[in-house]
């Protein structure tokens, strides 16, 4: 009498079986590899951060030198958009609809990710872990298709402002911001913070174009306000160029520059170092050139890493540490999903990163998320240039709650 409930047993399971180990995929998916996609500023004038693409490339070599991610080879199309929101969304169309990509993921820039982030989300492909702090990268209820890296520009600038604060009383701010979302978000997060003291303490505000040559007049115009804190909010070589132009003239103001532009190989010393010293930052990777990190075991994997996969990269550039840190984060997603490769599955499993720390970042910052966090990085520290690397003073600051 036993049987007969043991064969009806043994039917379910030979009926369900197969079905939970059923493979799903959706384009750029299949037994053997799993095809990104991303645009990156290789030309035009944020090509200093092109960097961060080629880190990105090389890490997902090594992962497929070792055997891939669930025995997939990872293909990373990291191709040129000149930091043209036009050439992005061309590109971006053509990555979607003709190289048939799984998913976008680590382009840099606010303006050209926002020129692609409606298209996306209609096409409900991932467009995550991107290389721009921008606020509307964290918003899951319009666009849940979309997600930063980092904290958002807006929290960084509240930290800035916190700062002042704290530490500067009688503090008279000039902000040099570009003139994009990039740039509002940052002037945003400021007044944000000084509430209705921002049109005392901000005393003059200027903008520039990234087709602009210099920034010179801009950098003339905010000295002769007699302001003793500078918020240069600026791309690398628009950064560099500030810092030079202000010590030059001889203002020598307590300086602020956003993470992005804080490099000593792409800002500081193009700026000249002496010309730099005491420059204000954040910071979330261990600096290469931090001599504190020298004996980390993650630096040291790092540096092996760089020697064999990414030689002609520059050692002193942090944006190598953040694309090795991207490009890890995408292979845990990768990871989580199993053979479940749909695009649906890659945004939930993004969205449950749950105290996942990637080797290079700081000791203390780590990566949650949720389908109601879109902004992964929540923690950070500050840094300060002392003429030859920038180093961390202070205490982890919670930049979400600032």
């Amino acid at each position: 009498m036993w049987t007969r409930p043991l064969l009806a047993m043994l039917c379910v399971v030979s009926m369900t079986n197969p079905a939970s180990a059923q493979k799903h995929y959706d384009q750029g998916a299949s037994d053997t590899e799993i095809r990104l996609g991303q645009t990156m500023p290789y030309s035009g004038p944020l090509s200093a951060f092109a960097t961060l693409g080629r880190a990105e490339v090389a890490y997902y070599q090594m992962i497929n030198d070792q055997g891939g991610v669930n025995g997939r080879k990872i293909v990373m199309l990291s191709v040129d958009d000149g930091f043209s929101p036009p050439k992005t969304v061309e590109q971006t169309r053509k990555l979607v609809e003709e190289d048939g990509i799984l998913a976008i993921v680590g382009s840099l820039g606010t303006a050209t990710n926002g020129a692609v982030q409606k298209y996306l989300n209609l096409k409900k492909i991932p467009q995550i872990f991107l290389a721009s702090g921008a606020t509307k990268w964290a918003d899951p209820a319009h666009f849940p298709w979309t997600m930063t890296f980092t904290w958002t520009y807006q929290a960084e600038a509240r930290v800035y402002a916190s700062y002042v604060l704290k530490h500067i009383p009688d503090a008279k701010i000039a902000v040099l911001y570009q003139n994009d979302d990039f740039g509002k978000d940052f002037l945003k997060g400021f007044h944000q913070r000084f509430g209705d003291k921002a049109s005392t303490l901000i005393v003059k505000e200027a903008t520039y174009e990234v087709s602009d040559a210099t920034v010179d007049s801009q950098i003339i115009e905010l000295a002769s306000s007699g302001a003793n804190v500078f918020f240069n909010i600026a791309t690398p070589k628009f950064a560099a160029q500030a810092i030079r132009k202000a010590y030059d003239i001889g203002w020598h103001p307590t300086q602020f520059i956003d993470n992005p532009a804080a490099s000593v190989g792409t800002v500081m010393k193009p700026a000249g170092v002496e010309k730099a010293k005491g420059v204000l930052s954040t910071g979330f990777v261990k600096d290469p050139t931090d001599p504190q990190f020298q004996n980390d075991a993650d630096f040291k994997a790092w540096l092996t890493w760089m020697k064999q996969y990414f030689p002609e990269g520059s050692l002193e550039d942090p944006q190598n540490a953040v694309g090795y840190a991207q490009a890890q984060t995408m292979v845990q997603v990768l990871k989580q999903c199993g053979d479940d490769l749909t695009q649906e599955n890659i945004m939930r499993q993004a969205t449950s990163l749950h105290h996942f720390h990637p080797a290079m970042l700081i000791d203390g910052v780590d990566l949650s998320t949720s389908q109601d966090n879109y902004e992964p990085m929540r923690k950070l520290r500050m840094v300060r240039f002392d003429g030859e690397r920038f180093t961390y003073f202070g205490e982890i600051i919670d930049a979400g709650s600032d």
